[in-house]
C-alpha cells in the first residue's frame, strides 16, 4: 500500500476536494507519520499521534453521521425554544395568516434548518482538518526525509531544515514549530529518559499552540454555525406566512416607528431566533466537547481529565518546558480545573490540551491504528470503507 509519510503523498491528501474521503487519508497519514517518527524518539505519543485520534473525531463532524437527525430532535426538546415557537404561531395568527398551526410549525422547522447548521459546521472543521494537515504533516513529512535518519547530531543539517519555517509567532509565523523540530531532533540523540520526554513534551505542546492558533476561526465558525441572522430568518417566514400579502412586510417598520417598538409576531420571530441559536450552540459544543480514543474510550473535553501525570513527567526541570507551561496551563503542577467550558476559548483550550499530552505521554494504545487493515486498504485507493469509522 502507498506510503503516506512522503511530503508528495502529503501534498496530495492535502489536495484533495472530497472531504470525507481527505479526512479519512488525513487521518492514516497521521497515524504513519506517528509510528515513523515514534521508531526513532521512542514509544511514545508525539503531536502526530494526538493528531490522529483529533483528526479521526472531526470525521464524525465532517461526515454528520446522523447528527442533523439528532440536532434537530434535541433542539425541538428545549422547552425555551417550544415556548418561542408557540409565540410566533399565536402572533402569527392574530395577523391573520392563512395557515394552520402545524403548517406554520412545518415552515418556521423547514427555515431554520438545523441540517444546514450541521452543514456549516462540518464544513469548518473539514477546512480546519486541511488547513493544519497542509501545513504540520508536510513539515513531519519533510522532518523524516531530512533529518530523522541520521546517525549524530549534526547542528548544520538541523538549521537547515529549520530556516525553511517563517520567523514570527502564529497564525503566519511558524516560530513555534521551528522549536519543536529542534526539541524532536535533540530527542532522538538524548540519552536520559526524563531529559528526552520533556524534549518530547515540550515540542508537542510548542506544535499545539502554532495548531490551535491556526485553528481558532474555523473552531468559532464551527461553533457559531448554528441560526442564520433573526433579520433574514424574520423576513423568510413573513414572506412565507403571507404568500399573497406583501404588504405585511412593511408593517413592521410602521409599527416600529408609531410605537417605538417591533410588532408582536417580529418580536416573536426574533426570540425564537435567538433561543434556537442558543440552543443549538449547546448542542454543538457538547458535540465538539470530546475526543475518541482507541477501543471505544472517551475524553469529555469538558470535565477535569481522570488521569495522572507519569512518572517520567511527575516533576519537571527542562526551564523552556517550564516556562512554556507557565504560559499555558495555570495549573502546571496538576490535572485539575482542566476541563473546557467553551472549546472556542482559545486559552481554555490550549489548558486542556497541555495537561492532555502530558497525562498521555507513554500510553501506548494510542499509538494503534484508527482503521482496520480492510478500512486502509480501501481509504488508500480512495473508496469509503465498510464498517463503523
Amino acid at each position: 500500500m502507498e506510503n503516506y509519510t512522503s511530503i508528495s503523498s502529503v501534498d496530495g491528501i492535502a489536495k484533495l476536494n472530497v472531504p470525507p474521503i481527505r479526512n479519512l487519508q488525513i487521518t492514516q497519514s497521521y497515524h504513519e507519520l506517528s509510528l515513523l517518527l515514534s521508531s526513532r524518539i521512542g514509544p511514545c505519543a508525539n503531536w502526530c499521534t494526538f493528531a490522529t485520534w483529533a483528526s479521526k473525531q472531526a470525521g464524525q463532524t465532517i461526515r454528520q453521521e446522523d447528527l442533523s437527525r439528532a440536532l434537530q430532535k434535541l433542539l425541538k426538546s428545549s422547552k425555551e425554544v417550544s415556548s418561542a415557537l408557540t409565540e410566533i404561531i399565536d402572533a402569527a395568527l392574530a395577523k391573520g395568516t392563512k395557515l394552520g398551526k402545524e403548517r406554520i410549525t412545518e415552515i418556521v422547522w423547514d427555515t431554520l434548518n438545523p441540517k444546514a447548521a450541521m452543514e456549516r459546521a462540518g464544513a469548518a472543521v473539514a477546512r480546519g482538518n486541511q488547513k493544519v494537515y497542509a501545513e504540520i504533516a508536510r513539515e513531519f513529512a519533510r522532518f523524516a526525509e531530512c533529518c530523522m535518519m541520521d546517525e549524530v547530531f549534526d547542528a548544520n543539517n538541523i538549521a537547515t531544515f529549520c530556516a525553511e519555517l517563517r520567523p514570527g509567532d502564529p497564525p503566519n509565523g511558524q516560530h513555534y514549530l521551528r522549536h519543536a523540530f529542534m526539541r524532536y531532533y535533540q530527542a532522538l540523540f538524548e540519552p536520559s529518559p526524563k531529559a528526552k520526554a520533556e524534549l518530547i513534551l515540550l515540542a508537542n505542546l510548542e506544535i499545539g499552540f502554532h495548531e490551535q492558533t491556526r485553528l481558532q476561526p474555523e473552531i468559532a465558525e464551527a461553533l457559531e454555525a448554528a441560526v442564520e441572522d433573526p433579520k433574514l430568518l424574520k423576513s423568510k417566514l413573513l414572506d412565507l406566512f403571507f404568500p399573497s400579502s406583501p404588504w405585511v412586510r412593511y408593517v413592521g417598520p410602521v409599527f416600529t416607528a408609531l410605537f417605538n417598538r417591533p410588532s408582536p409576531l417580529e418580536e416573536a420571530i426574533v426570540r425564537f431566533a435567538k433561543q434556537a441559536r442558543h440552543r443549538l450552540r449547546l448542542i454543538l459544543t457538547d458535540h465538539f466537547m470530546e475526543l475518541g480514543f482507541p477501543q471505544g474510550a472517551c475524553l469529555p473535553l469538558g470535565e477535569d481529565l481522570k488521569a495522572k501525570f507519569p512518572a517520567v513527567l511527575e516533576r519537571l526541570e527542562n526551564p523552556d518546558l517550564l516556562a512554556f507551561l507557565k504560559k499555558i496551563d495555570p495549573t502546571p503542577d496538576s490535572p485539575q480545573q482542566t476541563g473546557t467550558i467553551d472549546w472556542a476559548d482559545l486559552p481554555d483550550r490550549l489548558h486542556f490540551i497541555a495537561d492532555l499530552f502530558r497525562c498521555f505521554h507513554d500510553a501506548p494504545i494510542l499509538l494503534s491504528g484508527p482503521f482496520t487493515t480492510t478500512q486502509v486498504e480501501a481509504i488508500k485507493t480512495g473508496q469509503f470503507p465498510e464498517g463503523k469509522l
